[in-house]
């Protein structure tokens, strides 16, 4: 399984508009993060995991020509916004994209773009996808899918589960029972928006802390603030934590 990290920022993305910290204004490629997004490739399948407002440059910027299906965590702007760019993978692959999400995230998506879902020839060339809601556990082309539901403040969302590996964006409190899944694996990503706490989002510590009792073999941090610069943070973290930066690629 090949793991490319599309985008590693927060809902702001870095830089941020109108800042000139050191972090917005660094040449350091690692701290220019757009929003967070991963695609997820193995022997014959490829997964995209949401579709943040600049999935368009980061298909282009990882080569990204064939999608299988999506998933998505949950119907925030940074994470659905380039929904419609979907439809130039329709226009090459010539058949629908199925979808995937949680009945919240389902609905948020009708409301967004009631022009692809309304049904008629309203908008011919919007995209072709089927949105197909999840509870549990499912199989998509041979691979076991487990959404795993999370906390983001008060909003239930989802991480995902494939394999030996797990990606949890916006996450601020995790259930015992989907803690329970997430232990010993070879690869998690966990959402560290900054150094200071807030409500709907793991900070450093809380993160990092999550991280040591799950116990992955590897785990990176997402989903970052101006507030990281990376060689900084990077010599912060134990051995087995690092952060992920936009571009950046893992294989299991």
């Amino acid at each position: 399984m090949k793991i490319t990290f599309l985008g590693t920022g927060p809902s702001h993305g870095v830089p941020i508009i109108g800042c000139s910290c050191p972090v917005c204004t660094s040449h350091d490629i690692r701290n220019k993060r757009f929003r967070a997004s991963v695609f997820i490739e193995t022997s014959n399948t490829n997964i995209l995991i949401d579709t943040p407002p600049e999935f368009r440059l980061q298909a282009i910027n990882n080569s990204i020509n064939h999608i299988d299906g999506v998933l998505f965590t949950h119907q925030h702007a940074d994470h659905v916004h380039g929904f419609d760019d979907l439809r130039r993978f329709n226009e090459m692959q010539r058949k629908q994209i199925p979808c995937y999400a949680n009945q919240d995230t389902v609905y948020g998506l009708k409301n967004m773009y009631d022009y692809v879902f309304r049904g008629g020839d309203l908008y011919a060339s919007s995209p072709q996808v089927s949105l197909r809601p999840i509870s549990g556990d499912f199989c998509f082309k041979n691979i076991i899918i487990e959404p795993i539901p999370i906390l983001h403040g008060a909003n239930k969302i989802l991480g995902y589960k494939i394999d030996n590996f797990a990606y949890l964006t916006d996450c601020s409190f995790i259930p015992q029972n989907s803690f329970e899944k997430l232990k010993d694996l070879e690869l998690l990503t966990i959402g560290a928006l900054r150094y200071k706490s807030h409500p709907n989002h793991f900070n450093l510590e809380q993160a990092v802390s999550t991280i040591k009792e799950l116990n992955p073999k590897k785990a990176f941090l997402t989903h970052m603030t101006h507030s990281f610069d990376y060689y900084q943070l990077e010599k912060e973290l134990p051995p087995n934590i690092s952060p992920a930066y936009d571009g950046l690629i893992f294989e299991l």
